[in-house]
């Protein structure tokens, strides 16, 4: 009698306890739903959609092919300078505000165009990020009438260009923060006391005297990373004369062709510089093409050149694309952000910035947004 009073009080305990564990296990369970509610509601918008340098247009059909249409349509066809062979500054699409719908409006780049005399002074331009989208800019341009809006795409055609391949450029450096070629980024630490991210299929690699060059040696599209420095002697020494002269020099001794003749050389006719600020700091940027001397090999290069004070050098650091056949627009493109990625000794990483005025988006117009689409 005994042991089966003490069976049946083992057997009540355990039912209080699977009764306790249970009550636990719907508590616990209420709990991650109801986290994951919270998380839901916040992550309301998706990722924008769209490959790089991919800009829509959201403008009528009959503008689009009217006089103000073409002139937006010219802007973003222009050929991106320093290459070969032409090649228009980004892929274009365009959608009426009618079609304009929750399943478009997830593009990475968008330009809506809105001309209305009734609400409209001047032709003003701003843009927003996130409106419909994670990493997403949506670019606004407000105009009176379709005259002003020619006029102001001839007047401004550049802003535009440029501001886009910014916004783009910004998207591969934080890209770069985390994805970037590790052989590059040791030596540009160990020769330079420097900071740099490339892109990460950069993996061969060459050391020289205050020199390296890495490479992604591939057969069909090889891209380069090189840099180097030499003295700052004063204000001539950023002169397009001087810089090119400086390059040539450099890459005669460290990148040779296959026979003694044949060396790295800049076509000296197709290549620009122009002063651009990095890091909010001075720098002078060369884009052109360069050859092998005595060889048929070539293609486009794009170089920053910057100033070390506290150590009175020139840093240089460039990208260079040998891909015969083939359109080099992305591939210089990524390069070129990952220049921007170059901090000095005692220098932060930063995005390149815009003048362009900027108008924050607040959770509930974002949300009225998506709605209204």
């Amino acid at each position: 009698m005994e042991k089966f009073y003490q069976l049946n009080m083992n057997a009540i305990k355990w039912k209080a306890m699977a009764k306790s564990n249970l009550y636990f296990s719907l508590f616990i369970l209420s709990l991650f739903t109801l986290l994951f509610t919270s998380c839901k509601k916040e992550m309301v918008i998706p990722r924008a959609s769209g490959r790089p340098y991919e800009v829509m247009v959201v403008m009528g059909d009959r503008e689009w092919q009217a006089p103000q249409g073409r002139a937006l349509f010219a802007v973003l066809d222009t050929d991106i300078p320093g290459l070969p062979q032409p090649e228009r500054s980004f892929h274009i699409s365009q959608v009426d505000p009618k079609r304009f719908d929750s399943i478009l409006n997830i593009f990475r780049n968008i330009i809506i165009v809105d001309i209305n005399k009734q609400i409209y002074s001047k032709t003003t331009m701003r843009f927003t990020r996130d409106k419909y989208a994670m990493e997403q800019i949506v670019l606004t341009i407000q105009s009176p009438t379709p005259e002003d809006f020619v006029t102001f795409c001839n007047d401004h055609a550049q802003e535009i260009i440029d501001f886009l391949t910014k916004m783009e450029m910004n998207r591969l450096i934080k890209e770069l923060k985390t994805k970037y070629s590790k052989p590059t980024a040791q030596l540009a630490q160990e020769l330079f006391d420097c900071e740099l991210h490339a892109p990460e299929e950069i993996k061969s690699y060459k050391r020289g005297q205050n020199f390296f060059w890495t490479s992604s040696n591939s057969a069909s599209a090889m891209v380069n990373i090189c840099m180097y420095s030499y003295p700052y002697e004063g204000p001539q020494t950023f002169t397009k004369q001087y810089v090119l002269a400086k390059r040539d020099s450099v890459m005669a001794a460290n990148i040779p062709g296959t026979l003694p003749s044949m060396h790295m050389a800049t076509d000296t006719l197709c290549t620009f510089v122009k002063p651009i600020a990095v890091h909010n700091q001075y720098a002078l940027e060369a884009r052109g093409l360069w050859y092998m001397e005595n060889d048929g090999m070539g293609g486009p290069f794009v170089s920053h050149s910057r100033v070390d004070t506290t150590r009175n050098l020139v840093i240089v650091v460039e990208g260079f694309v040998f891909a015969p056949e083939k359109m080099k627009r992305g591939l210089m493109r990524r390069l070129e952000g990952s220049l921007y990625t170059l901090n000095l000794p005692d220098e932060k990483a930063m995005d390149i910035v815009t003048t362009l005025e900027e108008v924050a988006v607040t959770p509930e117009e974002r949300k009225a947004a998506r709605q209204k689409n």
